[in-house]
This record gives C-alpha cells, structure tokens and sequence, in this order.
C-alpha cells in the first residue's frame, strides 16, 4: 500500500502546481493556466466509470492478471503514456489543445488507478487491517505528492528552467522522470498477488456484450459532456439575470452550474434510455452494474441509517477542507514569505501528516475504528482554534510551526481512521463502485462551501471565520455518536 500511495499521488500535483509553474514560465496567460485545473474533475466523478472499472474484464489482461491486477496495469500504462506525451509538448510553441488534452488523460487515467487501489485495499485484508493498510497507503500518496511537486520543481531548476529563463528541455525531462518513477507502482502490481473475490452477479464476458456495454457507457458520457459544454453561452445570460434578482454573484453561479448539470445528467439518462430500448446493451445488465450497488447499500443498512451514514461521509471532513482553501492566502496576509510556507506547511507539515496517518491506524487497531473516527473529528475541530491564536499572534513562525504540527497530525489521525470506516462500509461484491461514490461524496459539500471562504473571510475576518469552521464539526460529532449506537464496527464488511 505504500508503493501504491506513491504512484496515487504521483499524478495529481503534475495536473495543479507543478503544471501551472510550467505554463507560466513558458509565457501562458493566468486565465489559461487555470482552466487546466479542470483536467483533474476525474477525481470528482470516478464513481461514474466505476461501475465498469469493477465489473467489465479486458481481454487477455484480465485472464492473465485478474480483475483487479488487470486494470492496475492498464490505468498506470495510460498515466505514464500521458505523462510521457506532456513531456514532449512544449506550451511555449505547441498548441495547448493538446497539452490540455494530455491533461484529461492523466487525470481520468490517474482517477481511475485510484478505484482500483482502493478496491483492491478493501478486498485484500480483513477489517480489523483497514485502518494500518489506509494509513500506509496515506504516508506513500503524501511522499508521491512530494516527489511530484517539490521533486519535480528541483528538478527542472536544476536543469535550467526559470521565470525569468524558461528551458523546454529542463521540463521536458522532468516530466519524463515522473512517467519512469510511476514503475514502482507497475512493479508492485506485478508482485502482488489478486485478491479472492466473492462475485455474486454475473461479469460481462462476451465480446458483443461487452461492446454494447462500452458503447452505452460512451455515448451516455458524450451527452453529457456535450450538453454541459453548449449550455455555457446560455449560462452566462442567466447568471447575469440571477445576480441583478438575487443581488448575489456567487448564489447566482452556484445555481446556475447546478441547473446545468442537472440538465447534461437529464440528456445522459435520456440517451442511455433509448441505448436499452435500442437493445444495444440489456437493462438488466445496467441495473447490476449501476443500481445493484446503490440498493445493496440502502437493504443493507436500512433506509433512514443509510441516509446516515450518507450524512457523516459527506460532513466529516468540512472542518478542515473549508479552511484549508483559503489557508495560504492567509499566510501570506500574515506575513510568511514563500520560502517560510513551503518549509513549515509543505515539508514539515508532510511530515506531520505522514506521523498523524501511521498514528491514527495504530490506535485504530488498538482501539477501534469508530473511537479514532471521533478522536479525529474532534482535533481537527479543536485545531481550527488554533488558528485564532496565530491569527492574533501575526508573523510568529515559532506559533506557526504549532498550530501546523497539531492541524497536520490531526488531519492525518483522522484521515486514516476515516479511509478505514469507508472501507467497512462496501459490500465486496461492490466495492469499486461503492467505495467511488463515498469518496467522492466526501469532498463535495466541503468544497462547495470552500468556494464561499474568501467572501466570508472578507465579510467577518479570520478570527470569526476559523470560529465557524471549528463549530462546522460539532454535527460530525453528533453524527458519529448517533451511528456508533447503531452496528459494530468488525461486522460492518460483508464477506
């Protein structure tokens, strides 16, 4: 697991910053640079491949490998291809189409490799494991973080490139660095063995089958896309006209991204109607693919406690997501210089995390998972407090190594312990699919409003805006008492 964090975390930092230094160094506007950040939406929206990821074998790989090997080894293939094909596309005098277009690839490709892992996590240790498996699989993701971003800025600094003299090789080469240290992660697939699988629905195996399943996931996939993209003109229009009635800029964008993607999932579902109806590919085989997990989910655990439980995963990490988006904005209001908060947050505070994660999974097996889940909801609540103090404290790099040292161990305490109660969540007969959903879930609340932190920040300060966020983990508590009443944790995974 901890190789596997390693070439998780490799990708994603070759999308955000370590991209966007490039680009800027070889003369691209701010306003272009940004829009490669949408390169990475995979990661939001795995859960909508997943379903093909857990169930659709590929031919000869999966024969040869396994399911869950087969796919590892495919999605690491097509990460160090786009990262390959990035290296050979200087920004500076190539069309950026096709840089963004590598982009797209790396993270869908990335995403992807990410389902597996953590299917193939669950699947292959028994729950009481989950906690010290999530928790090493954290410590490698933070250490291919590292590698992606500090590595690869050192690197091409050291070969040559700056803002003031931009070199193609020196990028070009450190990307392609990137791609030969992604074998570690296909080096680990081939050592491991594939995990033993209860399948209690049956898997794709004919070619026209398995043609017509692909086809009905493309075009559905293609609609939606195509209608959130031509929706755009028409959307500013509207937001023009929401912001004047609500006198709300931001409550107008949010409603209006909302109104389109509700219209592209519509056109999604109206397409893949007329697939089953064309007989292309059979409903039943839709509904065990796509539905079977979420009602699994639901008979399970019953109604109202799914909706629970559904509550906890989607609020548990609101604390420290809506503070961490307007975190470095805050630093330097304080005062820190780039060189103070790459040393203290970035480096130090890696470490820390890594301490915290390894911390949490230890005192999740001694202790259990549920008890380490409120542990960690309650520091990473306590620790915004801190926040407080270094913002009365101002430019106190002593406080500052304080308050990231509790907010970074906390953080990864809790993570750990947070990745091994998703895991007991799945059924194994689902678990790429199930897992996908809830992680995606995690993070779409918290970064909505994360959206909002500099607006609040400009409206009550920062003193009253870590106040908020502190008290935004109270019903986190709340919810994790209230589900702890409810099952075991050991009885939770059904095997």
């Amino acid at each position: 697991m901890l190789f596997f964090g390693i070439s998780a975390g490799l990708p994603l930092l070759l999308i955000f910053s370590s991209l966007s230094l490039w680009l800027r160094e070889a003369g691209i506007e701010k306003s272009a640079v940004t829009y490669f950040s949408w390169a990475a939406l995979g990661y939001s929206f795995k859960f909508i491949w997943a379903p093909l990821v857990d169930k659709l074998p590929l031919p000869f790989l999966t024969h040869k490998f396994g399911r869950r090997r087969s796919w590892l080894l495919l999605s690491q293939a097509m990460i160090m291809s786009a990262i390959t094909l990035m290296a050979f596309i200087n920004p500076a005098e190539d069309a950026l189409t096709a840089m963004a277009w590598a982009a797209v690839l790396l993270g869908f490709s990335s995403a992807t490799q990410d389902v597996v892992i953590d299917a193939y996590r669950i699947e292959s240790a028994e729950p009481n494991l989950q906690a010290l498996m999530s928790s090493t699989y954290i410590a490698g993701y933070r250490i291919g973080m590292l590698i992606a971003g500090a590595g690869a800025l050192f690197l091409a600094s050291h070969l040559g490139s700056t803002m003031e003299s931009y070199s193609y090789d020196a990028w070009k080469w450190s990307y392609l660095a990137m791609a030969g240290i992604m074998t570690i992660g296909v080096i680990t697939t081939l050592i491991i063995t594939e995990p033993v699988q209860i399948v209690s629905d049956e898997i794709v195996h004919h070619g026209r089958q398995y043609l017509g399943f692909l086809t009905f996931f493309a075009l559905s996939v293609t609609g939606f896309i195509a209608s959130f993209a031509y929706s755009s003109e028409l959307a500013v229009t509207v937001k023009s006209i929401l912001t004047e009635v609500l006198a709300n800029k931001h409550l107008a964008g949010t409603l209006v991204e909302l109104l389109r993607l509700t219209l592209a999932l519509i056109v999604a579902t109206a397409i893949a109607k007329l697939i089953i109806l064309s007989g292309i590919v059979k409903q039943r085989m839709v509904e065990q693919t796509y539905i079977a997990p979420l009602k699994n989910f639901f008979q399970r655990y019953g109604w109202s406690f799914a909706w629970l439980l559904l509550a906890l995963i989607g609020l548990y990490r609101i604390s420290d997501i809506v503070l961490g988006v307007i975190s470095n904005v805050f630093y330097q209001d304080l005062g820190f210089t780039k060189p103070e908060i790459a040393s203290v947050v970035k480096s130090f505070g890696l470490l820390m995390t890594i301490v915290g994660g390894f911390l949490g999974g230890l005192l999740a097996v001694r202790f259990g998972v549920m008890r380490i889940l409120f542990l960690g909801a309650l520091l990473s609540a306590l620790t915004n407090l801190l926040f407080m103090m270094l913002a009365q404290a101002g430019h106190d790099i002593t406080m500052l190594y304080i308050v990231i040292s509790a907010d970074n161990l906390s953080a990864g305490l809790a993570s750990a312990a947070f990745i091994a109660f998703l895991s007991s969540l799945t059924n194994i007969s689902f678990t790429a699919v199930q897992y996908a959903i809830f992680s995606s879930l995690m993070t779409l609340l918290p970064k909505i409003l994360g959206g909002y932190s500099g607006t609040m920040v400009e409206t009550i300060g920062y003193q009253q805006f870590f106040l908020i966020t502190a008290l935004m983990g109270v019903p986190v508590l709340v919810l994790i008492l209230w589900a702890n009443n409810r099952f075991e944790y050991n009885d939770v995974t059904i095997r």
